[in-house]
């Protein structure tokens, strides 16, 4: 079965791509079709782990509260960003600034995630239950093709890490 860690890092390694797919494109439709997808993959990625990884963190890492505390507002910068850059037209110059905010909010929190909530989840979770998350976060996938069924927004770093004590 897979690792949730892994298919996290999967995760993450595609959005790197993403990222640098938007660089090559060359011509509006090139761009809005790396971007779009770009930015659905990451809406729908931090709803994953806000559903499956960070409820487990925050009860049981060493400084799961505030890993938590810290992922949560970095997918609410992300979020912000690709919301921003849907106000504009694309190509645009402001567009194009909202969509670089995502990508440095997204570089920082992969940066951060990897070496911190990660690793800490590593050292906590056996291999029973990182195989079962990561069914869990396959799961969350198949159930929520396209963003299907998932509600975009901010949410409040405390009350979540409250509510998931």
């Amino acid at each position: 079965m897979d690792d949730i860690t892994a298919l996290i890092l999967d995760d993450h390694h595609a959005f790197r791509r993403g990222f640098a797919r938007l660089d090559d494109a060359r011509d509006e439709a090139e761009i809005r079709a790396v971007w779009e997808a770009l930015a659905l993959h990451l809406d729908i990625h931090a709803e994953a782990e806000e559903s499956i990884l960070y409820p487990y963190l925050v009860r049981h890492g060493d400084d799961g509260p505030a890993e938590t505390d810290d992922a949560i507002g970095d997918h609410n910068k992300i979020r912000d960003a690709i919301a921003e850059a849907k106000r504009y037209v694309l190509g645009t110059s402001e567009w194009w600034a909202a969509v670089w905010r995502a990508r440095r909010e997204n570089s920082e929190h992969l940066a951060e995630e990897e070496d911190g909530a990660l690793a800490d989840f590593r050292r906590h979770a056996g291999n029973e239950l990182r195989a079962e998350l990561g069914a869990r976060w396959l799961t969350f996938y198949g159930q929520h093709p396209n963003g299907k069924g998932l509600m975009f927004h901010d949410k409040d770093p405390q009350q979540y890490i409250q509510a998931h004590r």
